[in-house]
This record gives structure tokens, sequence and C-alpha cells, in this order.
């Protein structure tokens, strides 16, 4: 018999990384966010490039990249800034 396989999708992430030196944050998107601090600590992200160390502050999984994007592009609005700081992520 058998047995019906099952494609694990990896999950989106949209995450929020501060900067202490700089006081800038940064919003983002990805799907290994370990890898993706790692990459923004290194230097590797025109953006953030000199303006760290960064540290994660805030995230938020989704299952789909098309809604971890459409999040991450609300938060980059000045409506999403308002949330972001009302709730002291900002």
């Amino acid at each position: 018999m058998l047995r019906p396989f099952f494609i694990v999708e990896m999950p989106f992430y949209i995450y929020i990384l501060k900067s202490d030196s700089s006081d800038k944050s940064y919003i983002g998107h990805s799907k290994d966010l370990d890898n993706r601090v790692a990459e923004h600590n290194n230097n590797k992200n025109k953006a953030t490039r000199n303006k760290g160390p960064w540290r994660p502050v805030f995230h938020e999984v989704f299952d789909s990249r098309s809604d971890a994007m459409k999040r991450e592009k609300h938060l980059k609005t000045q409506i999403g800034r308002l949330e972001l700081k009302s709730k002291e992520i900002l």
C-alpha cells in the first residue's frame, strides 16, 4: 500500500530589527529568520550595512510568502508604523 506523502512548507516570517547604535529599525520578511538576522549583522544587506549590530525585536509567522509580504508592506505604511508604536515595538 502506498502511503501519501505531504510536502511540509516552511513558514515565512516578517521581522523587525532594531539597532541600538544608530537607533534605526528595519522591517523585512524571510523564510529563515536566524540566517537573515545574521546576514544583516554581517553587512550583507545594503539598507542595514554599517548601522548595526541588529537585534530582532518582533516577528510574526505566516503560512505563505504572499501573506508575509502583505503584512510587511502594511507595517511599512504610516498606519502600520503607528500600530507598532502603539504596541511599543518601535
